[in-house]
């Protein structure tokens, strides 16, 4: 365990830099840094070398060139064990770095500002950063590296305990830190200007790196005998399960997670007061109200037998009268963007109930990536963020829906997004009646939904998650009580189907677009 006698500083991020670096004074640490970081800590009263100082060698070429030098890599690489680096190091005059405080130019912030340039991208790659940092994370036996400042205090911490020394179990751990921070790094370059190898600038670049973060082990996988952990995204815009706070209840599960996942997908598809009960990653009952409560018991209401040992999520706070409910039964999870505590206090009584909540709903931007594993390789697409109001659908019926109709037609559409292919969904305006999930053909699927269907069916509508390839789907639904139908149209037998339509006087609207989920 060596003592810190020499610190590097160089960050673009100074949040809790100053603090940290008075506390290594206060160890009588040399600190060595440049530009602006050298600026702030003058400011407080530190003093400080510059490195060009230390190097005997000027900054040049617009600062490109600080830290590339000998004296730097050197007095970072030097191993303190080896006889034959000491050697080397007192003969060319190159003292020991114990210590470099380093994150990088943002370049991801950068590139996500509009209109940044390729040229403004280029500008904010860090090359003297990320090498400072791998040199001393390569030689973590005699350096501290940090490139998070949530560092700073624990660092401190065992500087107090140690005497001014850091543990070499301590310092591989920031090591280890350090390669995964700057994999990101060059990951997010690579990415970005892999997308700008042509005239005109590409959404999947020749090859694609993606890092996540372990945030739990898990139990196992899908099943008992298969290992799982759970990663995340950083800096997460958005809400959903990743980054969801657990308030009770068991251990999440892999399953769990999934269906997590596809309870907060489809209430966010509205803006009313939503619930949905989901099973195996399917919704089983979907609702509007005016409360939770009330949206709640819809959406049970709709396939109670599927509800038990489901997963429920909401788009708004659950209250107590809420809580009493869904403790009345047995639920695996439940998802909110809050609780009040009345709630909480009742969801108690259920100790082994997960509760979730997630961030507030308001003003994020939905994005980002979907990614499918298969083996031997990854698919990538962007997230289905796509939706059609009904009333701008192309009518291809002799009879146009009524307003009611519009409206059903909208809320059965959005379910209809959120179940597996091939997927039929029955609808009223604010309740699901019937949904069918997961068959090989669209026609199973329009049976399953018609025998799970507790409520009346007729009257209802219907959503198809893609164009009916037969006629016989558009006649079961009629023989159910269907009096309009929303789907996207484009089969080779579109005509038969119109035409099936117009003989049992359903309207009908066409999306051109579909909803395929595998």
């Amino acid at each position: 365990m060596a003592k810190i006698t020499r610190a590097l500083i160089s960050v673009s991020d100074k949040s809790g830099i100053v603090e940290f670096s008075k506390h290594l004074s206060g160890y009588g640490v040399e600190i060595l840094s440049t530009g602006g970081t050298a600026k702030l800590l003058r400011d407080a009263g530190l003093r400080v070398k510059d490195v060009s100082e230390f190097t005997g060698f000027p900054e040049m070429l617009d600062g490109r060139v600080k830290t590339l030098h000998p004296k730097v890599h050197g007095g970072l690489l030097g191993m303190r064990s080896n006889p034959e680096h000491i050697a080397t190091m007192k003969e060319h005059g190159i003292e020991n770095i114990d210590m470099v405080i380093v994150n990088l130019y943002p370049f991801e912030a950068t590139i996500a500002k509009d209109g940044c340039r390729l040229e403004d991208a280029i500008e904010n790659i860090d090359i003297g950063g990320p090498t400072m940092l791998r040199s001393a994370a390569k030689n973590y036996h005699d350096v501290t590296v940090l490139v998070d400042s949530k560092d700073y205090l624990r660092v401190i911490d065992e500087m107090k305990e140690n005497s001014g020394a850091v543990s070499v179990k301590t310092n591989f751990g920031l090591a280890v830190k350090v390669f995964q921070h700057t994999a990101a790094y060059d990951g997010a370059i690579s990415n970005y200007l892999g997308s700008r190898m042509t005239s005109e600038i590409v959404e999947f670049p020749p090859s694609f790196t993606f890092q996540v973060k372990k945030a739990q082990d898990l139990r196992y996988g899908e099943n008992p005998h298969q290992a799982a952990a759970f990663y995340i995204e950083e800096n997460i815009s958005q809400p959903c399960v990743s980054n969801a706070v657990q308030l009770q209840g068991k251990e999440l599960s892999f399953n769990n997670i999934i269906d997590l996942d596809a309870a907060i997908e489809t209430v966010k598809e509205f803006e009313k007061s939503a619930a949905v009960i989901i099973k195996h990653t399917n919704p089983c009952g979907v609702a509007l109200a005016d409360s939770p409560l009330t949206a709640y018991l819809k959406a049970r209401e709709c396939d109670p037998v599927s509800s038990f040992g489901g997963i429920v999520g909401f788009n708004r706070i659950v209250d107590a009268e809420t809580a009493n409910e869904l403790t009345s039964t047995f639920l695996e999870a439940v998802i909110a963007p809050g609780y009040s505590e009345e709630a909480l206090a009742i969801f108690t009584a259920k100790k082994n109930v997960r509760v979730m909540q997630m961030p507030r709903f308001e003003n994020y931007v939905a994005g980002g990536y979907d990614m499918k594993r298969v083996t031997g390789g990854l698919l990538l697409q962007g997230c289905d963020l796509g939706m059609v109001n009904a009333a701008d659908c192309r009518i291809v019926t002799e009879r146009k829906p009524t307003a009611s109709e519009y409206e059903a037609l909208d809320f059965a559409w959005r379910v209809c997004k959120h179940v597996k292919s091939n997927a039929i969904v029955f609808s009223n305006r604010d309740q699901t009646v019937g949904i069918g999930a997961g068959q090989m053909s669209r026609v199973d699927s329009s049976k399953i939904a018609v025998q799970k269907a507790l409520l009346p069916i007729r009257g209802t509508v219907l959503a198809s998650d893609a164009f009916f390839p037969f006629r016989d789907g558009v006649d079961a639904a009629a023989e159910a009580g269907v009096t309009a139908i929303i789907q996207t149209g484009g089969s080779v037998r579109d005509e038969e189907v119109i035409k099936a339509a117009n003989e049992h006087g359903i309207a009908m609207v066409f999306t051109t677009m579909r909803h395929f989920r595998h």
